[in-house]
């Protein structure tokens, strides 16, 4: 017989000494257990003993029980750690009077014009982004639009941050005075609400016939012309002599007023920008900041006080002269098809 090469020999198991393969071994032992579960839980080798799914549940932490340890289990411990929601920011806009939600810019200027008064106002969302809103301020005759950004912690406006919308609300119930590149002033005194009182009456309808005119639904067009209001302080070539003199101009519709200073009421003259063929940048006068409206019989030149406040209106009144051609086309197309 064979003696056992091991017979007489002491056995150390790896409880009494760690060889140095114990750790390996050990690591290999917690990977081939579900993860998730704890080496020796009972549930676990009940589970596997029966054939059934294997435990999944988290491994029970040093001094604590699990999730029977306290009534509701773990669930009722997350729920009662997470914090409650934050009230939504349109929510908490629609609470005030006079934010408008998804009004646009052009409804905007047509309700604060028709019904409004000089220094009314409305907050409403910008279309630009989501972050943005707009500020529309009346003045005496144009609204001006002024952003206000929501930061995610606070609004800007201006030159002034504020921590939250009420902040924001209380800077404008001391009637701010604000300001734009043109030099106008505006303060800020009537809010205008989105909710007001209409009577609940209609006209009834005694006729009702076609007048046949032949025309179909491709004829329908819808059209109006575009407000893109502005006001300020330009100064103005003479016709005959060639002086400069200073007028208060206002742009509404399709028209350029302009009168002898803000507080007049009857305007110098009122210019057609149908008949307008082209507003650029003049050059060949001894001023800076100058542009030209260049009509059939004349050509009118101005100067504004600063570089950015020529180029705001030239660009008003070039996207005035794109949306009357833009209309002319369409009425044109309208009557040949």
């Amino acid at each position: 017989m064979k003696r056992d090469p091991n017979a007489g020999r002491k056995v150390y198991s790896s409880c009494t000494r760690k060889t140095p393969g114990y750790r390996l071994r050990a690591l290999m032992r917690a990977a081939s257990t579900t993860p998730g579960c704890s080496a020796g839980c009972t549930t676990h080798d009940k589970r596997r003993a029966a054939g059934t799914r294997p435990c999944t549940s988290p491994a029970p932490r040093r001094g604590h029980r699990g999730p029977a340890a306290s009534p509701g289990g773990a669930e009722a411990m997350t729920e009662s750690r997470e914090p409650r929601p934050a009230p939504r920011l349109d929510e908490e806009l629609r609470t005030l009077g006079w934010y408008h939600d998804n009004l646009t810019r052009h409804a905007a200027e047509a309700l604060l014009l028709s019904n409004g008064q000089d220094g009314s106002y409305l907050l409403r969302k910008s279309n630009e982004r989501e972050d943005l809103y707009s500020l529309s301020v009346r003045g005496k005759d144009s609204v001006k639009h002024f952003h206000v950004e929501h930061t995610g912690s606070s609004f800007k406006f201006g030159f002034n941050e504020f921590a939250s919308l009420k902040e924001l609300v209380m800077h404008f119930a001391n009637q701010p005075l604000i300001g734009s590149e043109t030099g106008t002033l505006i303060v800020l005194k009537h809010p205008y609400p989105c909710k007001v009182e209409e009577p609940s009456i209609y006209e009834s309808v005694r006729v009702h016939t076609a007048m046949q005119t032949g025309r179909t639904e491709s004829d329908l067009v819808p059209s109006a012309p575009s407000l893109g209001t502005k006001e300020g302080y330009l100064i103005k070539q003479g016709k005959i002599v060639k002086n400069w003199k200073t007028r208060w101009f206002t742009l509404h519709r399709n028209e350029l007023k302009y009168f002898k200073d803000q507080t007049a009421t009857e305007p110098i003259r009122a210019l057609d920008l149908t008949e307008c063929s082209a507003v650029q940048f003049d050059y060949s006068q001894e001023r800076v900041n100058c542009f030209c409206l260049v009509f059939p019989l004349r050509t009118y030149y101005l100067c504004a006080k600063t570089g950015i406040e020529a180029d705001e209106w030239i660009k008003i009144l070039r996207w005035k002269l794109s949306q009357i051609r833009r209309q002319l086309e369409q009425r044109n197309s309208a009557l040949t098809s």
